[in-house]
């Protein structure tokens, strides 16, 4: 992850990610109800998304691609996350 912003205008608490896919992909955009994670714990972090979702508007933003997580028993979302350093943009396969 590139970035992670405040997302105030959220009605359900959430942060505004900018995330790297890669040449192929480019720089993308979402918004993910994520808030047990800190800023910290998120910046540079690498993720699972899904991006050929069509874009989907939540408020004044634009989310262009959604980020993979599991609830754990208090559900909390937990990040999926590859295992091992990979490119940004690799294809999950």
């Amino acid at each position: 992850m590139l970035a992670v912003e405040d997302f105030p205008e959220a009605r359900v608490p959430a942060w505004k990610l900018t995330i790297d896919f890669g040449p192929e992909v480019g720089v993308k955009r979402s918004s993910a109800q994520i808030t047990n994670y800190a800023r910290e714990q998120l910046e540079g972090r690498l993720v699972v998304a899904v991006v050929n979702f069509p874009p989907r508007r939540i408020g004044p933003f634009s989310s262009e691609v959604l980020v993979l997580g599991a609830l754990d028993a208090t559900d909390k979302v937990v990040l999926l996350a590859p295992d091992e350093d990979v490119e940004p943009g690799a294809r999950i396969a």
